[in-house]
């Protein structure tokens, strides 16, 4: 059964988003989930219901890839979208009764697809319209949601509108107002829901989200919001829940399960924390974890004040998956307590599409799909991925440049004048834009990961030693001479034994001045990087750049030296996929001349001898 939209919202128009508790009552016909009578009297009963949980949804309501412009799937036959939740919620729902079920989101909603950009920056949602992410949450009957992190990115005025238009509050307990200090979003809601023949059971939902969009996002919320501690902020208000009535304590948190921090101690509170407040926070059974983009279908953690579980579950990302934990409670000298929680993650590919959701945004869906391919400017000449991996093109410099650049304008105080450098990688080997008309998917072809950018500082040692670690891709070669590429690339290594990934092979480039570099292929792993140099100048060990680098590198993908100790100089969680986007349709025109060197800014030598490659 749908929840009944109206009821939800006439409670928003009475204050929902400000209002620091919101009881609603589910009713409908049981189905499952009955209190049942167990002692004397009547008066020891149990009762069983199921929380549902999305996050990291990202713009995804539909099982599409913009970018293919086909069906999404991926190596694991993955489906995404809120479609295909739909279906699962709907199914659970039948099996355990709608009136014993609640469905929350865990942040990360309004970001990540053409779908999400399209109503944000071409026709954003501020100047009319609603946003297709709120349609078909409200459609599907979500009872509340926690603030992501991404939520931020297009601004506040943008949030705060789709936060009107959904018909259930919007949580964010450590998002508080700069200038009153008081929550800026609900910090919780209780829910009521009804067993036959029982006591009402109350269901108190905390939303967190993550400390750093203070770092993220600043330019968004600075002097406006601020973001305390996950730990801290569930210290406050769990007891207030529990004075309050709640019988569950089910926490939404948009913060990774194992403990880490992207932006290291430059915030007192950990980006990753979900299992810290698990730990440390009495009274909480559940929490539906998000951010890390990881498939947890349940870890249980030790509560050290109470020796109490609390159980855990992330659902992937995209609306891959949908966790579910069921929660049994026995009924017990007036109360109800918990007496145990099981969790699990159903997989969206094995169900169709709701019907009812993908009609309710054809239309949205047809606009966003002719604007991804629509033409957003023009290319003076042809540019190819397919050789990048063996010498240097004007694919990659454009995504070098395009990522300086981006990097180079954040940049403040001292760091602004250090020389920026970027890396980027041959991801996609049939990536192509063409000479004349360039669309959307052109270029996004050029970039076919969700990475965001980050700018780091490393210094000339660490910026070599990275190079190096990049020319492992290499096989060697025991002479000068013409090669066929699969004689020289995709190297077995010890973490790679079938080969590195081209993923896995970084190109770097000076933004302002070329940095030049041979890629030695007579020489051992190790040792192959030679004449060094930027600005014609040989690199110095102690010089210090500002390096344009992707959150997957950053963090430790491919294991690359330096790079997850390296100061974060700039942070924004921004896409490169969107950067390269959105530059092209700012500037028009893609004229390689002016980012590619005459002369090639890297090369494969033997022993100093040029080496010819063959694809």
């Amino acid at each position: 059964m749908r929840i009944d939209a109206r009821r939800r919202a006439g409670l928003r128009a009475g204050g929902v988003a400000a209002a620091a508790v919101l009881a609603l009552t589910l009713a409908a016909p049981a189905t499952a989930g009955d209190a049942t009578d167990h002692g004397r009297g009547g008066q020891d009963r149990t009762y069983s219901f199921t929380v549902m949980g999305t996050s990291d949804l990202h713009g995804n309501a539909l099982n599409w890839d913009y970018f293919k412009d086909a069906e999404y799937d991926d190596s694991a036959h993955n489906d995404v979208g809120l479609a295909k939740i739909s279906t699962l919620v709907d199914q659970v729902r039948a099996d355990r009764g709608a009136r014993n079920t609640l469905l929350v989101d865990a942040g990360d909603t309004i970001q990540g697809t053409s779908l999400a950009y399209y109503y944000a920056k071409v026709a954003p949602i501020t100047e009319g319209g609603e946003h297709p992410m709120a349609a078909a949450m409200n459609a599907i009957g979500y009872d509340a949601a926690a603030l992501g992190n991404h939520e931020f990115n297009y601004g506040i005025p943008l949030l705060r509108t789709f936060e009107k238009q959904l018909d259930f509050p919007l949580l964010g307990a450590n998002a508080t107002s700069v200038r009153t200090g008081r929550p800026a979003f609900a910090p919780y809601v209780i829910e009521t829901l009804h067993p036959r023949g029982g006591k009402p059971v109350r269901v108190g939902i905390l939303g967190l989200t993550n400390p750093g969009v203070a770092i993220w996002d600043k330019a968004n919320v600075e002097g406006q919001m601020q973001f305390g501690g996950l730990v801290e902020t569930a210290k406050r208000y769990v007891p207030e829940m529990r004075r309050k009535g709640a019988d569950v304590v089910i926490v939404s948190a948009h913060s990774g399960a194992d403990t880490s921090s992207s932006y290291g101690d430059t915030l007192p509170f950990p980006e990753n924390a979900a299992t810290l407040v698990a730990e440390q926070v009495p009274g909480i059974d559940a929490i539906l974890v998000g951010h890390a983009h990881q498939e947890i279908a349940e870890r249980v953690v030790t509560n050290t004040a109470t020796g109490r579980p609390v159980v855990l579950s992330e659902p992937l990302r995209w609306g891959m998956r949908l966790s579910v934990f069921d929660v049994d409670l026995s009924f017990h000298r007036g109360r109800w307590s918990v007496e145990g929680v099981d969790a699990q993650v159903l997989n969206a590919n094995t169900v169709p599409e709701d019907p009812q959701i993908v009609e309710l945004l054809a239309d949205e869906q047809a606009t966003v799909v002719d604007y991804v391919n629509s033409v957003i400017g023009t290319s003076t000449e042809a540019m190819s991925a397919a050789t990048a991996r063996y010498e240097d093109t004007a694919a990659l410099d454009f995504i070098n440049h395009v990522q300086a650049q981006a990097v180079q304008a954040e940049l403040t105080g001292a760091d602004a004048a250090l020389p920026v450098l970027s890396i980027a990688a041959p991801f996609n080997r049939e990536a192509a834009i063409p000479a004349g008309e360039v669309s959307v998917r052109d270029v996004a072809g050029l970039y076919i990961y969700d990475n965001t950018l980050l700018g780091i500082k490393l210094t000339g040692a660490q910026v070599k030693a990275y190079l190096e670690k990049s020319a492992e891709y290499f096989k060697p070669v025991t002479a000068a001479g013409t090669y066929p590429a699969s004689a020289l690339t995709n190297a077995p290594t010890a973490t790679a034994p079938n080969g590195t990934p081209d993923y896995n092979y970084d190109v770097m480039r000076g933004l302002d001045a070329p940095l030049t570099y041979d890629v030695d292929l007579g020489q051992p792993v190790g040792s192959r990087i030679t004449g060094l140099a930027y600005d014609g100048v040989p690199v110095g060990d102690a010089q210090e750049f500002v390096i344009a680098i992707n959150n997957y590198r950053q963090s430790g993908g491919g294991n690359f030296p330096g790079v997850t100790t390296a100061p974060v100089l700039v942070n924004r969680q921004v896409e490169i996929r969107q950067l390269l986007i959105d530059w092209v349709t700012a500037q028009q025109v893609i004229d390689p001349a002016t980012f590619t060197a005459t002369n090639p800014d890297w090369r494969l030598t033997w022993m100093g001898e040029p080496l010819t490659v063959t694809p």
